[in-house]
Formats: structure tokens, C-alpha cells, sequence
């Protein structure tokens, strides 16, 4: 983290969205000139937008909110690991593995190699979206896991509501979605044995204010400032209420499993009585979504009758919009 300690600094100073000078930044991080203007080149280069003006200086496209670990463990009671430049967080957290204590947090500012189900790359830029993991040890094995990741999109979708954010709905089995687009994905990655605890790291990226330029994404996504309006959520707000509704759903789901939450997933399902295919392989269900049932599956209304279908390569997509 030292090679990037003048760099976030640097941003630290220029979050207020105002113009600072060449000179007084240098004075400001003792380095000269020259080297504030190679670690703006490396800043840009984690996705940040930094204007140069002549005779003005420096500033960001726009104000950013830091994330601030001493902010977040005040409204927490889990162990919160804020590593601002990293390659994964869910990777971070795998590779401590067993070291970590059930509902240990890592949050990042910026991924070099974030990802995304079936090995796909996430987009990180610097500060336009919230990245974290969870680590949780599920005392009742690898095969109690399955649908976790329903369990994890209906918390967060509880906690933007508590926060004011509306109309944000789900798709089987890991996004998060506003009128058809992607606001966010869930991976949840696992290890353990048989008759044993499984070790699970649960991941989610949300786009917060991430532009097309940034973006890259050949699907349709959609960022929170854009679902939000006028109204905004600091970053720290948003992520300390995820961080408490992930611990709070993890802890039912350890006494009451799928159960608890099969009406509450539905409420939200984005497809539910719309068209839907599922693609499995070469292989395509039509139906008619009619939600989850108790493990977790897709539930689809075929000419045979309501088929109900679970795995991990399974993909949803609705029939009136483009791939999801």
C-alpha cells in the first residue's frame, strides 16, 4: 500500500471537486511538481476523471465521498479490513481463508481484478462503486449454502429501501436490477468438506456513479445515482447498511434457511409472471417466471405444468428484453 500512499493522499485532497494548483499539492504531499502530475497519470489509469486547467490546476470531474474505516466500524460490529487499491476483495478474503472470524469485511475504492460469476471480469474504477466481501463460516455445511445468494440480494434490497431507494427488484440468482438493467451482482465463492462448515466469501459490486466511459459493459447496467435523482446516500451510509443487513440475513438464514425469505425474494423478483427463457447449455426453457420455492430454485410454467430448476450454470433472460 506504501507505493500508493502520495496517489491517495492526492485523491484525498482533490475529493472536494475544487481546483487545486500543481504547486500547492506539491507542498501539500512534499513531492514536486512533476510528480503530482505522474500520479495524476496513475490515477487516471484507476479509471478517475481529472481535469487540468491552465493557471487553476487539478480537480475531479465531480466531488467523491472516501470510504473511511473509522466511519464504518462505528456503525458496525464486524471486523472491517479497508484496502483501497486491491486486486479482488472476494480473493483477498479467500486467501486468508480460515484466519478470518465468520462476518470479517474487506471494502475496497478500486479493483485490478474484480470478477464476476463463471470467471467473467467486473469493472472497478476508482471510487464509482462500492466492492466488498463477507466472510462467513455456515456451521451447517457446503449443501445448506445453496440459494445463499438469494438470501444476500433480498438483504441489500431491504437496505436501499430503508435508505429510500425504491422499485430496485431481483433476478435469479445474483443481481440486482432497476428497470431491466443491472445495478448490482452477488458472487459467493466456497470451500469446506463434507460433515463440515463451509467457508464462504460472499461478494457484491454495485455500480454507484460509474459513467459509460468507465464502464465498458456490454449488458444494460444502470448506477444508484441514476436510480436515486436528486437524492443521494453517502458511500459510507450505503455500505455500513449492507455490511448490517448481510450479518442480520446470515445469522437467519444459520436458524431458518431458505424459509424465511422464499415471500420476501418473490415480492421483488424482477421477471416474476413475465416471459422468461432459462439457457441451460444448448438447452432452453419458455415459460412464465413464477418465482423461487424453498431451495432456492426458479420456478417457470411450461405447457407441462410449474418446473422448478437450480445450478450454478444455469441463465436467466427475459423474453422482452435483450440478454441479461
Amino acid at each position: 500500500m506504501r507505493e500508493h500512499k502520495a496517489k491517495l493522499s492526492l485523491l484525498s485532497i482533490l475529493s472536494d471537486g475544487q481546483f487545486h494548483s500543481g504547486e500547492r499539492l506539491g507542498e501539500q504531499l512534499g513531492i514536486s511538481r512533476a510528480a503530482i502530475g505522474k500520479h495524476i497519470q496513475g490515477i487516471q489509469a484507476w479509471g478517475m476523471d481529472i481535469y487540468r486547467v491552465q493557471g487553476k490546476g487539478y480537480r475531479l470531474n465531480k466531488p467523491i465521498e472516501l470510504l473511511d474505516q473509522a466511519r464504518l466500524e462505528s456503525k458496525t460490529s464486524v471486523p472491517i479490513s479497508l484496502i483501497p487499491i486491491i486486486d479482488s476483495t472476494n480473493q483477498y478474503l479467500l486467501d486468508k481463508g480460515e484466519e478470518c472470524q465468520s462476518g470479517e469485511v474487506c471494502i475496497a475504492e478500486y479493483q485490478a481484478k474484480g470478477r464476476g460469476r463463471r470467471g467473467r471480469e467486473w469493472v472497478s474504477p476508482f471510487g464509482s462503486n462500492l466492492y466488498m466481501s463477507m466472510y462467513w463460516q455456515l456451521e451447517a455445511g457446503m449443501a445448506a449454502a445453496m440459494g445463499l445468494s438469494l438470501v444476500i440480494g433480498v438483504s441489500v434490497v431491504e437496505a436501499l429501501e430503508q435508505l429510500g431507494v425504491e422499485d430496485v427488484k431481483l433476478k435469479w440468482p445474483n443481481d440486482l436490477y432497476y428497470q431491466d438493467r443491472k445495478l448490482a451482482g452477488i458472487l459467493i465463492e466456497m470451500s469446506g468438506q463434507a460433515g463440515g462448515a463451509a467457508n464462504l466469501v460472499i461478494g457484491m459490486g454495485m455500480n454507484l456513479s460509474m459513467s459509460g466511459e468507465q464502464g465498458g459493459i456490454t449488458q444494460p447496467w444502470v448506477s444508484l445515482d441514476e436510480v436515486l435523482g436528486d437524492h443521494r446516500i453517502g458511500r459510507n451510509q450505503l455500505a455500513s447498511a449492507i455490511i448490517n443487513a448481510w450479518q442480520d440475513s446470515l445469522e437467519q438464514y444459520e436458524y431458518q434457511g431458505m424459509n424465511g425469505f422464499v415471500e420476501r425474494w418473490n415480492r421483488l423478483d424482477n421477471f416474476i409472471s413475465r416471459e422468461i427463457k432459462l439457457l441451460m447449455g444448448s438447452r432452453v426453457v419458455s415459460g412464465i417466471a413464477q418465482g423461487i420455492n424453498e431451495q432456492g430454485a426458479v420456478l417457470i410454467e411450461t405447457d407441462k405444468g410449474i418446473e422448478s430448476y437450480i445450478g450454478g450454470e444455469i441463465s436467466l433472460r427475459s423474453c422482452d428484453t435483450k440478454e441479461q
